[in-house]
């Protein structure tokens, strides 16, 4: 094997004792190229974010961060501010030949709820290394709003590769020629670049700020909640914003991307040194995201933009990020948005699904 695995394969995992689940993995968790994480029934409200480090367990982190333990069955309340560890219901038993890395789904970065994969002896976030076999757990940030969580609820997924699955910029512009992954000229440069959006075709909105003091969204409820109540619009008439430090904004890419089905991409915070700001969460792009055959005409990425320590000047057509493309293994026997359920296939400027249209 050498690639990205793909969904068919995914389930041979969970048949074969690779990915263990209690209870066990539901069919729905597996998506073209990554499978869905499941809380578990506890979270553990911690002093401050840890990577649990070579030879150490969670567990004993845990001993001697923990603050207080909240039971989840009924439902509890992550608070803005406040870190937070939860035992995943998921586990690994990887091959040696196999890695994962984890990220957060699409709704959840959109909700700026900063959540990352960690293990038994893992020295980074959202990595997990060859031949791992033991527990994985959840570490949970929320940083503008207050979430409701239970258990069973899916806020990161894990991706599995095999080999050196990267695209080189050499291949990736071969594969534009032959199959475009975006309209108009690819920015290839260690990946594919994309820039913002700020002159929009019709009107002047160009993106949403969290306001600062607002309810807590309960996860479960899709399409309930007033944009108003937790956003404010962000317009634009000369094609550029300001950003405040602190502030989490989310924008729009002027690109329209193509997942090809025989690949699957990530997307990367761009190099610090263009500005004081980055695209705060990386994500995870499915095979068939945008793509014709999945019913796709080119989807924009939405971007979750965190400014740092100045005020900072952002202006159309200005590059933010670069998505990383990777072969998968085999093409998936889904793709993403062709007959599953695909929140944001041919999406532009859009919220998490929580909010109302």
């Amino acid at each position: 094997m050498t690639g990205v695995l793909s969904s068919q394969q995914i389930r041979a995992m969970i048949e074969t004792g690779t990915l263990l689940g209690t209870p066990a993995i539901l069919p729905e968790q597996v998506q073209p190229a990554s499978l869905d994480l499941r809380l578990g029934q506890v979270a553990y409200r911690v002093r401050a974010s840890f990577l649990t480090g070579a030879g150490r367990t969670v567990t004993d982190r845990l001993a001697e961060f923990e603050m207080h333990r909240i039971d989840l069955k009924a439902g509890a309340v992550l608070e803005k501010g406040c870190v937070y560890v939860v035992p995943l219901m998921e586990s690994l038993a990887l091959p040696m030949g196999v890695q994962a890395v984890a990220n957060a789904k699409s709704s959840t970065g959109r909700l700026d709820l900063l959540t990352r994969l960690i293990t038994d002896g893992g020295v980074e976030f959202d990595r997990v290394t060859p031949g791992y076999a033991g527990p994985l757990y959840a570490e949970i940030c929320p940083r503008s709003f207050s979430v409701l969580v239970r258990p069973g609820m899916r806020l990161n997924q894990i991706r599995f590769r095999a080999g050196q699955a990267v695209l080189s910029d050499d291949a990736l512009r071969a594969l534009h020629a032959q199959t475009p992954l975006v309209d108009g000229t690819a920015m290839i440069d260690d990946g594919l670049g994309f820039s913002v959006d700020l002159r929009p075709v019709s009107g002047t909105l160009v993106g949403y700020r969290a306001k600062p003091h607002t309810g807590v969204i309960d996860l479960d409820r899709i399409g309930r909640y007033d944009p108003a109540a937790y956003w404010e619009e962000v317009h634009s008439e000369n094609g550029q914003i300001i950003l405040d430090p602190g502030a989490f904004y989310i924008l729009v890419s002027r690109e329209a991307v193509h997942i090809p089905p025989e690949c699957a991409a990530e997307m990367a915070p761009y190099v610090a040194m263009v500005g004081e700001f980055r695209v705060h969460y990386a994500g995870f792009f499915d095979p068939g995201f945008g793509h014709a055959a999945a019913g796709g005409t080119g989807s924009r990425g939405v971007l979750e933009v965190r400014c740092h320590e100045a005020p900072f000047v952002l202006e159309h057509g200005q590059i933010v990020g670069r998505l990383v493309y990777e072969r998968m293994d085999q093409v998936p026997d889904h793709l993403y948005g062709a007959g599953i359920a695909s929140n944001y296939q041919g999406q532009g400027l859009k919220l998490s699904k929580h909010f109302k249209a």
